[in-house]
């Protein structure tokens, strides 16, 4: 009789532990699953100007002659372009985005590419989204360095030895920024941010940005300059199909 019983016991635990709380791999599975993908764009746009508070500082002249193959290509002074301003004072190359309120998009089938060209990357700031392809192209018959020093995404530091190599790589995590900087010429230097959405946007040659296709909700935003840091994040809220206007202001220092 005590041999039935105990034996009942158990069959009931039994089924109670495999129907009431799902087994281990399948709970931590679920530890640390990012925001569901989402495709969603809407008809908001967010439109404005970055612009520099102050006289923007000089530019490091930069020495080609440690390799005559960049210095057969820039003749002239060539200056450090970290801070670029036009003629009044528009900041060129901000990167500004949504640093809050946008959802998790899937990585576009595109890729980003980033070109060394007469010894400097190009673009010299740009954005890219969590796991879309960055195609890294050396176009200089010369020796490249290429080397990501991220805080969240994995570094890497490779060689390109000639002109037309071609190197892939992807970031999984949303970071900003990340640095770039080649190790055989010291002037070379570029940004950029990683987002888990499309909504960014890097200044062009007046500081001027748009961003485009926001669903209606609340954001945060945000502008990011090499040198300068972070601005004050500014909120916003839109509608469909309206367009407003966020201004931003960097002080030099």
């Amino acid at each position: 009789m005590n041999f039935k019983i105990g034996l009942a016991l158990a069959l009931v635990l039994g089924l109670m532990g495999s129907s009431g709380c799902g087994n281990k791999d399948e709970d931590e599975a679920k530890v640390g699953n990012s925001p569901p993908l989402t495709n969603e764009r809407g008809t908001a746009t967010i439109s404005g100007k970055v612009v520099l508070k102050g006289k923007a500082p000089a530019g490091e002249p930069i020495h080609f002659a440690s390799d005559p193959v960049c210095l057969a290509q820039h003749p002239g002074m060539a200056l450090d372009n970290t801070v670029q301003v036009d003629g009044k004072n528009g900041l060129i190359n901000v990167l500004v985005y949504v640093k809050e309120g946008a959802g998790n998009y899937p990585a576009p089938s595109n890729a980003i590419t980033l070109t060394q060209m007469g010894c400097q990357y190009a673009p010299h700031v740009f954005g890219i989204q969590v796991n879309q392809k960055l195609e890294i192209l050396n176009d200089d018959p010369t020796f490249h360095n290429v080397h990501a020093i991220p805080v969240l995404n994995d570094a890497f530091n490779f060689n390109q030895m000639s002109k037309g190599v071609v190197t892939e790589k992807i970031f999984t995590k949303p970071e900003v920024p990340v640095r770039f900087k080649c190790d055989v010429h010291y002037w070379m230097h570029c940004m950029a941010g990683v987002f888990s959405h499309p909504f960014f946007a890097v200044t062009n040659a007046d500081g001027t940005f748009q961003i485009t296709s926001l669903p209606a909700g609340s954001y945060t935003l945000a502008a990011f300059q090499e040198k300068l840091g972070e601005s004050d994040p500014q909120r916003v809220d839109l509608k469909d199909g309206e367009t407003k206007t966020l201004d931003f202001t960097f002080s030099a220092h």
